[in-house]
């Protein structure tokens, strides 16, 4: 375990969330609006968002409609435009503006679901939190570092044997290695440095 996790900080020193933003606020919704997409599409459509909508106080005023014009090359489009007002117009009315700062509070915002929640309290205020998108959930159940079927339960087994400390930037170093090299179709185990340590290339090596 410590090795891996020495290994992936070795080889994504300076690994973050790739989602452009400014504020909480701007995070929040641009990790609603990632999801079924990629952080590169979605960063090409919050350029021009958050230009016109930059805060929750000008979201909340805007209509659906408009809002949809903006986000209308992602995928989803009409629900999530839907989602994003809605929980704007909520910050507004309960948080003066501003985005709670736990997992309950987050979870009960329209299109926010506990992986949402895990990349807000993690990115934008620093709580420790482990967010399992498609990339850590693949990487770490290859690596062995957990052993689930699901995201939840991959989460919950990353939170035993990872040390607290280490979650924020253990999901970022678990996402870089996803994107690349340990990839859904054809990762590249061969030139793999955490392969020596990998359960999947030890499982794929054996059978070859």
């Amino acid at each position: 375990m410590h090795t891996i996790l020495s290994l992936l900080e070795t080889m994504y020193p300076n690994a973050k969330t790739a989602l452009n933003h400014e504020t909480p606020f701007q995070l929040l919704v641009a990790t609603i609006l990632s999801a079924q997409s990629t952080d590169e599409q979605v960063n090409m459509i919050t350029s021009d968002l958050f230009r016109v909508y930059p805060d929750a106080f000008t979201l909340a005023q805007a209509s659906e409609e408009s809002v949809g014009k903006l986000i209308k090359s992602v995928g989803l489009w009409r629900t999530k435009a839907r989602n994003i007002v809605a929980t704007a117009e909520i910050l507004v009315r309960e948080y003066d503006g501003k985005v709670p700062q736990t997992r309950t509070e987050l979870e009960k915002l329209p299109g926010v679901g506990r992986k949402t929640a895990n990349v807000v309290l993690a990115n934008a205020f620093g709580v420790p939190a482990i967010a399992v998108d498609t990339h850590v959930f693949r990487v770490s159940n290859r690596l062995g570092l957990a052993q689930a079927k699901n995201p939840l339960q991959t989460e919950k087994q990353l939170m035993k044997v990872i040390p607290k400390d280490q979650w924020i930037k253990a999901h970022h170093w678990l996402i870089y290695h996803g994107r690349a090299i340990c990839r859904a179709r054809n990762p590249q185990c061969e030139i793999c440095p955490l392969n020596p340590h990998c359960q999947y290339y030890q499982t794929r090596h054996q059978s070859d």
